[in-house]
């Protein structure tokens, strides 16, 4: 595989594969600082809704990882560039917390609560998500609200363990309404990967997919035509592996060995 696969851009997972919580995965921040000298393109992308792009580039460059906003991907951004595109200036009620309505609005969606307004409903990460949010979308829902939502995933590591995420809201909207989402823009889904493609400009057979998650980072290299890496400082333990039907091209004890896997996948850029 290696004497075939010249890879010119890399999509980089954020937690549990750059840091982890506060912390820089160890040798990080060399290995980036090596690819960006080779002229490698970096993506860094992540599914939380809860922190603006701006936001994700803040806190890498604390961490020692110089990044501008437009670095970075996540679900919010690719959710609501997709709405703007699809029906300009919509009404919708998400179920989220400040950056992802700020996100919506900066697009320019209108934000409301009247359910015999509201065209979309959004569900996403909510740690503020109650009855009364639930009730306004129950009632736009069963009265035809279209149904989408920032990501998949079911929980969220936190650094004492982890919390629930947006398919929590998105099952009790799922088991309320009786209707089943309809588009959900994080990864691993083609609404994510075709954004991110888009930015770097490149397409997914020079491009690899650098995560921690078999069932988001890696189906989503895997389904897209991308080269998959998986790193092991997340939540995939070696043994994980087996009994998954994602399996990476490559896998790396952490981002500090990819350098040397460029030495022998990456391309001219």
């Amino acid at each position: 595989m290696g004497d075939i696969i010249k890879i010119q851009g890399y999509l980089i997972d954020l937690d549990g594969t750059v840091y982890r919580g506060e912390q820089l995965i160890p040798g990080a921040e060399r290995a980036l600082g090596e690819l960006y000298a080779r002229g490698r393109k970096i993506l860094f992308i992540s599914n939380k809704p809860l922190y603006s792009r701006k936001d994700y580039a803040k806190k890498l460059s604390r961490l020692g990882i110089l990044a501008k906003e437009s670095d970075v991907l996540n679900s919010s951004f690719v959710l609501a560039r997709y709405l703007a595109k699809e029906a300009p200036g919509a009404k919708v009620f998400a179920i989220g917390e400040p950056p992802l309505l700020k996100e919506l609005r900066r697009a320019g969606l209108r934000l409301t609560e009247d359910p015999r307004k509201i065209e979309y409903v959004v569900a996403a990460f909510d740690r503020t998500f109650d009855y009364r949010k639930l009730n306004i979308a129950f009632q736009a829902l069963t009265r035809g609200a279209r149904f989408y939502a920032t990501n998949p995933d079911r929980t969220c590591p936190v650094e004492d363990g982890e919390i629930p995420d947006a398919a929590a809201v998105i099952a009790a909207l799922e088991a309320t309404t009786g209707r089943k989402v309809e588009k959900v823009f994080g990864k691993p889904s083609h609404y994510m990967i075709q954004t991110a493609l888009e930015i770097l400009g490149l397409p997914p057979e020079k491009c690899a997919m650098v995560g921690d998650r078999l069932e988001t980072d890696i189906r989503m290299a895997k389904e897209n035509g991308l080269t998959a890496i998986l790193v092991l400082t997340g939540v995939t333990r070696p043994e994980d592996l087996k009994s998954s039907p994602f399996q990476p091209d490559y896998v790396l004890p952490s981002l500090a060995e990819l350098p040397d896997l460029d030495e022998k996948i990456g391309g001219e850029g």
